[in-house]
């Protein structure tokens, strides 16, 4: 059975290492694409803020089908103003976090059960679709990673592994 905290708190580690990945990566190159037809480091950054305050946002909203025409104005509405550049962004990655994670917290158990229809037709639960939510940041953060690399930063996952080893 999955919980909300283990939910809540393994998307707050997600997002704190998308937020790092923001504030290492040089702010003149956020319009670096790792390949042709793949976002841009920047644009990778933004749909992250955007993917999760528009889903959270719904979901707290009470939305229960994402499978409508106009699924996309409705995300709209829950996306927040970003001062320019990377430090306002990274500041939008906190405190979206932390306002979203406060929020869903305060909701009774069963919110998370209710069922709803997710953007590809799928019944899921909330709960399930948070989740979803958590997972699409770690897989648009890992192309993150990747133009990471590709610059010649380490990650701050690789960072904390390699100083845990360094201490034994």
């Amino acid at each position: 059975m999955v919980r909300l905290e283990h939910v809540l708190d393994s998307w707050k580690t997600v997002r704190e290492d998308t937020i790092h990945a923001v504030e290492d990566f040089p702010a003149a190159e956020f319009d670096f694409r790792p390949a042709p037809d793949v976002m841009t480091f920047g644009e990778l950054s933004r749909h992250i803020l955007d993917a999760g305050d528009g889903l959270s946002g719904l979901l707290l909203a009470g939305d229960d089908n994402f499978a409508t025409p106009d699924f996309r104005e409705k995300m709209s509405k829950h996306f927040r103003n970003v001062d320019p550049g990377p430090a306002g962004l990274a500041h939008a990655l906190r405190e979206s976090m932390e306002q979203r994670t406060a929020q869903l917290a305060a909701q009774p158990a069963d919110f998370f059960a209710h069922i709803i229809t997710r953007f590809d037709g799928m019944k899921v639960t909330r709960l399930e679709m948070l989740q979803m939510v958590k997972e699409h940041e770690l897989t648009h953060r890992a192309t993150m990673f990747l133009c990471l690399r590709m610059k010649g930063i380490v990650p701050a996952t690789t960072r904390r592994r390699m100083a845990k080893q360094a201490a034994r």
